[in-house]
Protein backbone atom coordinates (compact mmCIF):
# COMPACT_ATOMS: atom_id res chain seq x y z
CA UNK A 1 0.00 0.00 0.00
CA UNK A 2 2.74 2.58 1.04
CA UNK A 3 4.74 1.52 -2.41
CA UNK A 4 1.45 2.18 -4.09
CA UNK A 5 1.13 5.83 -2.28
CA UNK A 6 4.96 6.48 -3.10
CA UNK A 7 4.38 5.29 -6.76
CA UNK A 8 1.60 8.20 -6.83
CA UNK A 9 3.34 11.06 -5.32
CA UNK A 10 6.35 10.53 -7.89
CA UNK A 11 3.85 10.48 -10.93
CA UNK A 12 2.01 13.33 -9.34
CA UNK A 13 5.34 15.21 -8.81
CA UNK A 14 6.78 14.35 -12.60
CA UNK A 15 3.28 15.87 -14.16
CA UNK A 16 4.61 18.99 -12.36
CA UNK A 17 8.06 19.08 -12.77
CA UNK A 18 9.51 16.34 -15.33
CA UNK A 19 12.45 18.73 -15.93
CA UNK A 20 13.83 18.03 -12.38
CA UNK A 21 13.28 13.82 -12.69
CA UNK A 22 14.30 14.08 -16.07
CA UNK A 23 17.54 15.68 -14.89
CA UNK A 24 18.13 13.17 -11.72
CA UNK A 25 18.07 10.35 -14.35
CA UNK A 26 20.71 12.09 -16.73
CA UNK A 27 22.44 13.30 -13.26
CA UNK A 28 23.14 9.93 -12.28
CA UNK A 29 24.17 9.04 -16.07
CA UNK A 30 26.63 11.94 -16.66
CA UNK A 31 28.29 12.19 -12.70
CA UNK A 32 30.48 9.50 -13.77
CA UNK A 33 31.81 10.74 -16.89
CA UNK A 34 31.76 14.34 -15.15
CA UNK A 35 33.56 12.92 -11.97
CA UNK A 36 36.71 11.37 -14.19
CA UNK A 37 37.84 15.12 -15.98
CA UNK A 38 36.48 18.42 -14.74
CA UNK A 39 38.62 18.61 -12.02
CA UNK A 40 41.67 17.62 -13.78
CA UNK A 41 40.83 19.03 -16.98
CA UNK A 42 40.33 22.59 -15.33
CA UNK A 43 43.68 22.42 -13.13
CA UNK A 44 41.09 22.44 -9.93
CA UNK A 45 42.83 19.28 -8.39
CA UNK A 46 45.82 21.14 -7.15
CA UNK A 47 43.53 22.97 -4.45
CA UNK A 48 42.59 20.35 -3.18
CA UNK A 49 44.94 17.36 -3.17
CA UNK A 50 46.84 17.20 0.19
CA UNK A 51 45.41 20.23 1.47
CA UNK A 52 43.00 21.58 4.29
CA UNK A 53 39.53 23.40 4.08
CA UNK A 54 36.75 24.09 5.68
CA UNK A 55 33.02 23.86 4.58
CA UNK A 56 30.10 25.39 5.64
CA UNK A 57 26.92 23.08 6.20
CA UNK A 58 27.89 19.49 5.28
CA UNK A 59 28.95 17.18 4.97
CA UNK A 60 27.81 17.45 1.44
CA UNK A 61 26.88 14.53 -0.80
CA UNK A 62 28.26 16.59 -3.64
CA UNK A 63 31.42 16.21 -2.43
CA UNK A 64 31.63 12.73 -1.66
CA UNK A 65 32.59 9.38 -3.40
CA UNK A 66 29.46 9.62 -6.16
CA UNK A 67 28.87 13.29 -5.99
CA UNK A 68 29.45 15.48 -8.64
CA UNK A 69 32.81 17.20 -7.47
CA UNK A 70 34.26 13.65 -4.91
CA UNK A 71 36.77 16.35 -3.34
CA UNK A 72 36.47 14.46 -0.13
CA UNK A 73 39.03 11.64 -1.14
CA UNK A 74 41.78 14.24 -1.98
CA UNK A 75 42.17 16.31 1.14
CA UNK A 76 43.93 16.05 4.66
CA UNK A 77 41.68 17.83 6.25
CA UNK A 78 38.21 19.14 6.55
CA UNK A 79 36.74 21.23 8.90
CA UNK A 80 33.10 21.67 9.25
CA UNK A 81 30.92 24.72 10.26
CA UNK A 82 26.76 24.44 10.76
CA UNK A 83 25.04 27.11 12.95
CA UNK A 84 23.40 24.84 15.20
CA UNK A 85 23.31 21.12 16.64
CA UNK A 86 20.19 20.06 14.94
CA UNK A 87 19.54 21.01 11.10
CA UNK A 88 17.14 20.17 8.52
CA UNK A 89 19.64 18.73 6.48
CA UNK A 90 22.39 17.21 9.05
CA UNK A 91 20.06 16.29 12.11
CA UNK A 92 22.19 15.97 15.06
CA UNK A 93 25.65 17.16 15.41
CA UNK A 94 28.17 18.01 18.01
CA UNK A 95 30.84 20.44 18.34
CA UNK A 96 34.06 19.06 18.01
CA UNK A 97 36.37 16.04 16.14
CA UNK A 98 34.25 14.34 13.31
CA UNK A 99 34.29 12.12 9.91
CA UNK A 100 33.88 13.74 7.32
CA UNK A 101 34.95 10.76 4.99
CA UNK A 102 36.12 7.40 5.94
CA UNK A 103 39.46 7.38 7.56
CA UNK A 104 39.18 11.27 7.29
CA UNK A 105 39.22 13.75 10.33
CA UNK A 106 38.38 17.22 11.22
CA UNK A 107 36.49 19.58 13.46
CA UNK A 108 32.60 20.58 13.49
CA UNK A 109 32.07 23.95 15.09
CA UNK A 110 28.88 25.17 15.58
CA UNK A 111 28.47 28.95 14.80
CA UNK A 112 26.97 31.35 12.05
CA UNK A 113 28.39 30.68 8.73
CA UNK A 114 28.93 34.48 8.28
CA UNK A 115 31.00 35.06 11.46
CA UNK A 116 33.69 32.48 11.90
CA UNK A 117 35.51 33.69 15.07
CA UNK A 118 37.22 30.32 15.54
CA UNK A 119 39.53 30.85 12.44
CA UNK A 120 42.54 33.12 12.17
CA UNK A 121 42.99 35.47 8.49
CA UNK A 122 43.46 32.83 5.89
CA UNK A 123 44.04 29.80 7.84
CA UNK A 124 42.30 27.10 5.20
CA UNK A 125 43.46 26.55 1.75
CA UNK A 126 39.62 26.60 0.67
CA UNK A 127 36.32 26.68 1.66
CA UNK A 128 33.28 24.61 0.58
CA UNK A 129 29.75 25.54 0.28
CA UNK A 130 27.01 23.18 -1.41
CA UNK A 131 23.32 24.99 -1.29
CA UNK A 132 23.93 27.48 2.19
CA UNK A 133 24.30 30.60 0.99
CA UNK A 134 21.30 31.51 -0.40
CA UNK A 135 20.13 30.85 3.29
CA UNK A 136 22.15 33.40 4.35
CA UNK A 137 20.46 37.22 4.94
CA UNK A 138 23.39 39.26 4.55
CA UNK A 139 25.25 37.68 1.06
CA UNK A 140 28.31 40.27 1.22
CA UNK A 141 28.86 39.93 5.14
CA UNK A 142 29.13 36.22 4.50
CA UNK A 143 30.98 35.81 1.46
CA UNK A 144 33.93 38.82 2.88
CA UNK A 145 34.04 36.26 5.88
CA UNK A 146 34.82 33.16 3.36
CA UNK A 147 37.23 35.24 1.62
CA UNK A 148 39.04 36.04 4.97
CA UNK A 149 39.80 32.47 6.73
CA UNK A 150 40.92 31.12 2.65
CA UNK A 151 44.70 32.18 2.01
CA UNK A 152 46.13 33.90 -0.68
CA UNK A 153 45.37 31.93 -3.60
CA UNK A 154 43.35 29.90 -2.53
CA UNK A 155 39.81 28.77 -3.47
CA UNK A 156 35.89 29.16 -2.69
CA UNK A 157 33.87 26.18 -4.55
CA UNK A 158 29.98 27.67 -3.93
CA UNK A 159 27.21 25.82 -5.17
CA UNK A 160 23.88 27.69 -5.02
CA UNK A 161 20.23 26.47 -6.73
CA UNK A 162 19.08 26.78 -10.15
CA UNK A 163 15.89 28.34 -9.20
CA UNK A 164 14.13 27.05 -12.84
CA UNK A 165 13.66 23.32 -11.00
CA UNK A 166 13.18 24.15 -7.92
CA UNK A 167 10.46 25.79 -5.97
CA UNK A 168 12.17 28.97 -6.52
CA UNK A 169 11.19 29.06 -10.00
CA UNK A 170 8.40 32.12 -9.77
CA UNK A 171 10.45 34.37 -8.16
CA UNK A 172 13.08 36.35 -9.59
CA UNK A 173 16.88 36.69 -9.25
CA UNK A 174 18.15 38.81 -6.59
CA UNK A 175 19.13 42.65 -7.56
CA UNK A 176 22.96 42.53 -6.72
CA UNK A 177 21.72 46.25 -5.41
CA UNK A 178 20.03 44.33 -2.68
CA UNK A 179 23.03 42.88 -1.97
CA UNK A 180 24.78 45.86 -1.21
CA UNK A 181 21.62 47.23 0.73
CA UNK A 182 21.90 44.27 3.00
CA UNK A 183 25.20 45.03 3.71
CA UNK A 184 25.22 48.85 4.71
CA UNK A 185 22.11 48.81 7.01
CA UNK A 186 23.60 45.48 8.12
CA UNK A 187 21.22 42.83 8.20
CA UNK A 188 21.22 39.64 10.07
CA UNK A 189 20.27 36.31 9.74
CA UNK A 190 16.62 37.01 11.91
CA UNK A 191 15.86 38.89 8.86
CA UNK A 192 12.44 38.36 7.14
CA UNK A 193 12.44 41.23 4.54
CA UNK A 194 11.93 37.95 2.08
CA UNK A 195 9.32 35.98 3.68
CA UNK A 196 6.42 38.20 2.83
CA UNK A 197 7.47 37.40 -1.28
CA UNK A 198 8.24 33.56 -0.29
CA UNK A 199 5.22 32.83 0.78
CA UNK A 200 3.44 34.34 -2.12
CA UNK A 201 5.83 32.91 -4.37
CA UNK A 202 7.17 29.87 -3.22
CA UNK A 203 6.20 26.59 -5.08
CA UNK A 204 5.10 24.04 -2.22
CA UNK A 205 4.49 21.51 -4.67
CA UNK A 206 8.42 20.88 -5.22
CA UNK A 207 9.31 21.46 -1.41
CA UNK A 208 8.17 18.00 -0.04
CA UNK A 209 8.86 19.81 3.75
CA UNK A 210 6.81 22.30 3.36
CA UNK A 211 3.08 21.83 4.31
CA UNK A 212 -0.14 22.62 3.86
CA UNK A 213 -0.05 27.45 3.56
CA UNK A 214 0.10 27.78 7.07
CA UNK A 215 2.31 25.29 8.27
CA UNK A 216 4.48 26.90 6.06
CA UNK A 217 4.25 30.23 6.74
CA UNK A 218 4.76 28.88 10.83
CA UNK A 219 8.16 27.26 9.65
CA UNK A 220 9.29 30.49 7.85
CA UNK A 221 8.34 33.16 10.77
CA UNK A 222 10.78 30.39 12.78
CA UNK A 223 13.62 30.87 10.44
CA UNK A 224 16.37 31.84 12.37
CA UNK A 225 15.41 28.55 14.15
CA UNK A 226 15.77 26.44 11.50
CA UNK A 227 17.27 28.52 8.42
CA UNK A 228 14.82 26.95 5.91
CA UNK A 229 14.55 30.24 3.97
CA UNK A 230 15.85 30.95 0.91
CA UNK A 231 17.04 34.02 1.21
CA UNK A 232 18.06 35.10 -2.01
CA UNK A 233 17.80 33.88 -5.61
CA UNK A 234 20.97 33.71 -7.59
CA UNK A 235 22.01 33.00 -11.35
CA UNK A 236 25.72 33.40 -12.68
CA UNK A 237 25.62 37.55 -13.37
CA UNK A 238 24.55 38.02 -9.88
CA UNK A 239 27.08 35.76 -8.51
CA UNK A 240 29.88 37.14 -10.91
CA UNK A 241 28.96 40.49 -9.79
CA UNK A 242 29.24 39.80 -6.38
CA UNK A 243 32.73 38.44 -7.50
CA UNK A 244 33.80 41.36 -8.95
CA UNK A 245 32.88 43.58 -5.95
CA UNK A 246 34.75 40.71 -3.57
CA UNK A 247 37.67 40.92 -5.72
CA UNK A 248 37.33 37.50 -6.50
CA UNK A 249 38.98 35.75 -9.70
CA UNK A 250 36.45 33.50 -11.32
CA UNK A 251 38.55 30.44 -12.35
CA UNK A 252 35.01 28.72 -14.00
CA UNK A 253 31.57 27.94 -13.44
CA UNK A 254 29.49 24.98 -14.21
CA UNK A 255 25.69 23.88 -14.69
CA UNK A 256 24.92 20.31 -13.42
CA UNK A 257 21.42 18.90 -13.44
CA UNK A 258 19.30 18.59 -11.87
CA UNK A 259 19.73 22.15 -9.95
CA UNK A 260 23.12 23.01 -9.56
CA UNK A 261 24.83 26.22 -10.29
CA UNK A 262 28.46 26.37 -9.13
CA UNK A 263 31.25 28.54 -9.51
CA UNK A 264 34.89 28.66 -8.83
CA UNK A 265 36.61 31.49 -7.09
CA UNK A 266 40.20 32.28 -6.21
CA UNK A 267 41.46 34.68 -3.87
CA UNK A 268 43.75 37.02 -5.52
Amino acid sequence: MELIKRSKRVIKNFSRNPGYYFGKVLDNVSHSKFRRRFLSENGLEKYFLHKNGLEIGGPSRVFSGKGIFPIYRLLDSLDGCNFTTHTVWEGMIEQGSYHFYPGKTGNQFICEGSLLGFSRDGQYDFLLSSHSLEHHANVIKTLKEWKRVVKAGGLLLIIVPEKRFTFDHKREYTKFEHFIEDEKRGTEEDDLTHLEEILKLHDRSRDPGAGDAETFKKRGLDNYTNRCLHQHVFNFENLSQLASYLDLEILTTKSIRPYHNIIFLKKK
